[in-house]
């Protein structure tokens, strides 16, 4: 069994508006008085309105999503104290009142002092997923393997297309936005896992980044954990969402190790190739092609889908998850991505049903 965990970051809005607001370090510390968060569990984020949370190491995906729910509804009681609440968008549909605070760590106030325009805009919200693997070789494999189905996840995980009152054309908005650092997009092709420290020294000596924080790829080795980390995702709208991704994910990574023990070739896919279908996945979503992670070709988003399934079987099997990923994969499909509720939303009801539903939705199960 592989054990995995997530991490979730969410907007502070005003219930009335949908404008961000600046409450993080209000929220955080009428957080720290609710019996219902754990010390560390909920925790700053670049921007003082967004805030972020982390489950514990979860063996089953109900139990990660019991813990969303936890601290997503608890979080939810400490903004409603500062007359904010939190929403699980991947980029704010709303602009801002103002300039947008950064919080006050030395990291962040870096960050900012090196590239200002970029941190201003950064009202982006991911989810990350860890997937416990013990052997470091063994995590760069799977790193490797999953490379092709990194569009498929971006098209699945989109939830930001509106940015600021506009719909931006993108189901991801977020992925188009965060690829504007320098090491960012989809994740290179390692042999090994001396290959991979390699070159991440390598960035490091030319100065390309600070730190290992700063390798902003789409998938990564976790610096604290022995767990490969999956980043391509929005945050989801609603815990089922999550959990339906979460499911995939150690998945995919549980296909990727039983391949890999098989002896099967490694897929190649060109770097030129998976960056045009990640974008092109956070353009479209579901609503158009993808790119075949079995031999690159495109097709319709529904067949492409299709194939991850079956390549995920094994997988599931391994896990334990198939009837849960296949319970949450129908009722996916039938509501669509969290990109189409949005424009659906704000189409048929404007800006109040839109944050509305947002709201409704953060602390749903």
């Amino acid at each position: 069994m592989l054990t995995f965990g997530v991490e979730e970051e969410y907007l502070l809005i005003d219930p009335d508006t949908g404008v961000p607001v600046p409450r993080a370090e209000e929220v955080l510390l009428a957080a720290d008085l609710r019996p219902a968060l754990r010390p560390s569990e909920a925790q700053h984020e670049l921007l003082q309105v967004q805030l972020e949370v982390a489950t514990p190491v979860c063996h089953d995906l109900a139990a990660g999503a019991r813990h969303l729910r936890r601290m997503r509804a608890a979080l939810n009681a400490s903004a409603a104290q500062w007359g904010c609440r939190i929403v699980a968008v991947g980029g704010a549909p709303f602009a801002a009142d103002g300039p947008v605070p950064v919080t006050d760590r030395d990291r962040y106030r870096t960050a900012r002092a090196q590239a200002p325009q970029l941190v201003d805009d950064l009202m982006l919200n991911g989810m990350h997923v860890h997937v416990g693997v013990e052997d470091e070789d063994e995590r760069v494999a799977a790193l490797d393997r999953i490379r092709p189905w990194l569009p498929v996840l971006v098209a699945m995980a989109g939830n930001s297309p509106l940015w600021c009152g506009a719909d931006t054309e993108f189901a991801s908005w977020r992925t188009i936005h965060f690829d504007r650092w320098p090491v960012s997009g989809p994740q290179p092709s390692f042999r090994d896992a001396a290959d991979y420290r390699r070159r991440v020294r390598a960035l490091l000596a030319a100065g390309a980044i600070r730190d290992a924080g700063q390798l902003y790829w789409t998938a990564r080795l976790s610096e604290r954990f022995p767990t490969i980390e999956v980043r391509a995702p929005d945050v989801q709208l609603t815990v089922s969402d999550a959990e339906l991704i979460a499911g995939v994910i150690r998945g995919l990574v549980a296909s990727a190790l039983l391949a890999e023990r098989r002896g099967d070739p490694r897929p190649e896919r060109p770097e030129e190739l998976l960056r045009a279908a990640v974008w092109h996945a956070a353009h479209d979503g579901l609503a158009g092609n993808l790119v075949s992670a079995r031999d690159g070709a495109a097709r319709p988003a529904t067949a492409v889908l299709d194939e991850l399934r079956e390549y995920l079987a094994p997988g599931l099997e391994l896990t334990g998850d198939t009837h849960a990923v296949d319970r949450l994969w129908q009722e996916f499909l039938a509501a669509g991505t969290g990109a189409d509720r949005q424009r659906r939303w704000f189409r048929e009801s404007g800006r109040e049903g839109l944050t509305k539903h947002l709201l409704d939705c953060a602390v749903a199960g």
